[in-house]
Order: C-alpha cells, then structure tokens, then sequence
C-alpha cells in the first residue's frame, strides 16, 4: 500500500497556504495560522517602559523602578501585553499541551523581533530559555520556554542553548507570590552549566510571560556575573503592574 501523501500534497501544505486561523478558523490566508483581522486584534503592547516593558500611559519612558535600580538586563522585547486572547493562548499552550498555539506564538514574536532587528535592536548571539527545576519538569513533561526558544532560534537563525542555564533548587511555583516573595524564593535558584561559554557573550533569556520580573532579574544577574557583555528578554507577553489596567 502506497502511504505517503501525493508529492503536490506536501508542496501544498510545506508552503502553508491552506491552513485556517487558530483562533476564529476562517481561511488564514497568511504564511502562519492566523488570519489577518485576528492578528490585529491581539493585545499588542505599544506604551511600555524603555527597559522592563511595563505597560506605561505613554510611549519611550522609563518606570520609576527601572529609574530607581536599573536591573541586570538590558532590554525586555514583549509583543503583547497579558490580555485576551494571548493570555489564553499561553494558557493552553503551557498547561493543556496544544502545541500548534505555542507554535504560532513562537511564530509571531519571531516575526516581531526580525522587525526590532531591522530597526536598530541588537541581535543576540545566544538563546537562553529559563529552565524548570527536575520535578516540575518531570510533571508538566515539558519545558514550555525551551520550546519556544528553539523555536526562535530556527526562525531566526540564532544559536540555542536549552541545557545552558540550569534550575538545581526546587522552589516554590511563582504565581501568586508577591514581587518580593518571588525574588526570595529565587535566591541561589538558578547555575550556569558552563560559565565559560557566556564570557563575551551577548545573550537572550526567552520566557513565555514576564510578571515582575523577578526571575529575569536572576537569571541576568548570574550572566551578568560569568560575564555575559549584554542580557536581553525575550518573551510572549508582559503583565501591568498590581492593580493596574
């Protein structure tokens, strides 16, 4: 029995041409599954902070946190801010295992950080996602993060690192703990597998959501230490500040 599809088949669907849109399953029309008007209504974050990306009223400022203690890292690049339908397109991606979502959003921050590139943002060497401790890992059976990563980093053509950046300590889930809970809980969380390999280097952290961003602040710190010349953020979506719009 012949099995494999009529070879006009794969040409077909390789060029992605017919493929319907993930969020209203209209024809997408596009060369990612998502249609053109479904794109534009995403929650796209344009007045954020300089640094953080902290959703802000106004466009090129900085937060008054981001002012009072410049962090570790240089720049977070965030597309969306945490809102419908991103934040329940993560959702579903991370903890229901629909892998075509995390993919399309791979896709379209892909898209966006090729466009920072083009402008004048500086392009990494290095991708680093932020690693799970063991147990977690072992429940989930994924590190959403590293998916993303290595997703980017064949889109991009940047160099990824999944193993690079370990998390030896179990710690306490992050959601629900407050900015300084969080930070505490991280402390001595995170090791590097390889501090040699980030001397001199430029480098991205990649995450799915940037919340107060504590982790990010950790994770550069410790680059930052091994010598890591520059440490960016790459993730999905930010969130505004507690109690904020």
């Amino acid at each position: 029995m012949h099995c494999q599809p009529h070879l006009k088949q794969l040409v077909y669907n390789w060029l992605n041409i017919n493929q319907a849109c993930l969020l209203c399953d209209e024809p997408a029309q596009q060369s990612h599954p998502i249609c053109v008007a479904c794109e534009a209504e995403l929650p796209w974050l344009e007045e954020c902070c300089r640094t953080c990306a902290l959703p802000l009223p106004m466009h090129g400022l900085t937060c008054g946190q981001c002012s009072r203690r410049p962090p570790a890292f240089t720049r977070v690049e965030a597309p969306w801010h945490y809102g419908f339908p991103v934040d329940a397109l993560i959702t579903r991606f991370k903890h229901q295992r629909q892998w075509p979502l995390g993919r399309l959003l791979a896709q379209l921050l892909g898209n966006w950080l090729a466009y920072r590139f083009a402008e004048d943002l500086p392009r990494p060497g290095l991708l680093l996602p932020v690693p799970l401790a063991r147990r977690r890992l072992r429940e989930r059976g994924f590190n959403q993060a590293a998916m993303l990563a290595q997703w980017l980093a064949g889109q991009l053509e940047i160099a990824c690192e999944p193993r690079l950046l370990q998390r030896p300590q179990e710690t306490a889930a992050q959601q629900g703990l407050t900015a300084k809970a969080r930070k505490r809980n991280l402390r001595h969380a995170f090791a590097l597998a390889d501090s040699a390999a980030i001397r001199g280097q430029h480098v991205a952290i990649v995450d799915d959501v940037l919340t107060t961003g504590a982790t990010a602040q950790a994770l550069a710190s410790l680059l930052r230490a091994a010598g890591a010349t520059r440490v960016d953020v790459y993730c999905l979506a930010r969130t505004p500040k507690p109690g904020g719009a």
